[in-house]
């Protein structure tokens, strides 16, 4: 999942964008987090971040359409930790911070509803980690069920 500056012309149905110029696109690829990283570089943009639930909410229903009838799916984003990062259980992204922000200084405060776990992040200070966004079966509400994943 990318995170590109407004496209002109209007975007193709892969893209979403909001209002206020934020544009999510997906890509189905079976690659590493280091070379979806440099897929969404050489689309002029990057790896995708969040700040709160309207883009969330937005990058779910695009990444739902995008994997419609391949569920489970994982989804590379701009989530990372860092190797002098230790995993931090008290906060929505266990340590974990965006990055490629496009430029632009990635959330310090995420909201509590960002933090929502497939499974708990391996506790760890040593090494470099990347987590995704794995969308499952549909929720109760209709939605997709999703979630962080290391």
């Amino acid at each position: 999942a990318c995170a590109l500056v407004l496209p002109s012309p209007p975007p193709p149905a892969a893209v979403r964008c909001q209002a206020a110029g934020a544009c999510f696109s997906a890509h189905l690829a079976n690659e590493t987090y280091t070379n979806a990283s440099a897929a969404c570089g050489g689309r002029r943009g990057s790896l995708a971040w969040l700040s709160g639930e309207p883009e969330l909410r937005l990058l779910l229903g695009l990444l739902a359409d995008a994997a419609a009838g391949s569920e489970p799916s994982l989804f590379w984003v701009g989530l990372k930790r860092n190797s002098f990062a230790c995993t931090d259980e008290g906060q929505p992204l266990r340590g974990f911070s965006w990055e490629g922000t496009g430029g632009g200084a990635a959330p310090q405060e995420v909201p509590a509803a960002l933090g929502r776990w497939v499974k708990e992040p391996v506790r760890s200070c040593l090494s470099a980690r990347c987590a995704g966004l794995h969308l499952a079966e549909a929720a109760p509400d209709g939605g997709p069920s999703w979630g962080w994943k290391e």
